[in-house]
């Protein structure tokens, strides 16, 4: 079994959940890397070592998988010490013009809402036995008014989420950090047009996830905002 401390990542084949995972290997993390993807996070498992990440294929959206997401974190490395709840995505998402597209849009709340929540119930009780760290990327959009309407929901969702897991877990020594990106260049814009605005990059966002879990045990961080310099929402 190892000794070192385990960290659970889903949405981590690309952007943020890939830079956060290659910063934590480096701090010397076990890591359980997930994704829908197995053909990306394998890469990444290999790049990193079978010693010190799994790959194991999981879609948030589906309580089952995510239960096979804790067992086979704790099969493996013995203890879950953090989890970042990282899974999520925006296909456009206007309440007025446009094409209709009701799937995507209940795609998009099971991931980011449903996906969150799902993992905070399956996890929290593993990070009460080890006093350990739950994260959740939030975004810019989850605290101002944004014309992605219900992607920006759904992130204000996630926003209430974290305040109300924080309260929760309150006495247990679990901390709970909310991270809210700006605008930053990942395969998240893909099926969007990135803004014509400066952008972050994903090891941006991953310094300050790793700034969160490398404080000490009294020390929680709550919330996170990065925005690049000069973005004016």
């Amino acid at each position: 079994m190892a000794s070192k401390k385990t960290l659970i990542i889903t949405g981590a084949s690309t952007g943020i959940g890939e830079a956060t995972a290659r910063q934590a290997a480096a701090a010397g993390w076990n890591l359980v890397l997930a994704a829908r993807r197995m053909d990306k996070l394998g890469r990444i498992e290999a790049e990193l070592g079978p010693d010190r990440a799994l790959a194991h294929q999981c879609d948030v959206a589906d309580w089952r998988s995510q239960q096979a997401l804790k067992q086979a974190a704790l099969e493996r490395f013995g203890s879950i010490d953090a989890v970042f709840a990282n899974a999520g995505f925006s296909k456009g998402s206007s309440f007025y013009g446009g094409e209709d597209r009701p799937d995507q849009w209940r795609e998009m709340v099971l991931v980011n809402v449903f996906g969150a929540a799902a993992t905070a119930r399956l996890i929290l009780p593993e990070l009460v036995k080890t006093k350990g760290h739950f994260l959740l990327t939030g975004s810019v959009v989850g605290r101002i008014t944004s014309i992605r309407n219900l992607y920006s929901a759904t992130k204000w969702a996630v926003t209430g989420m974290a305040q109300a897991i924080r309260n929760e877990m309150s006495g247990t020594g679990v901390r709970v950090t909310l991270v809210e990106p700006g605008v930053v260049d990942t395969p998240f814009w893909d099926s969007l047009a990135l803004p014509d605005s400066p952008a972050l990059l994903a090891d941006d966002i991953a310094r300050g996830v790793m700034y969160a879990l490398s404080q000490p045990p009294h020390v929680d961080v709550n919330e996170i905002l990065i925005r690049p310099t000069g973005q004016p929402h």
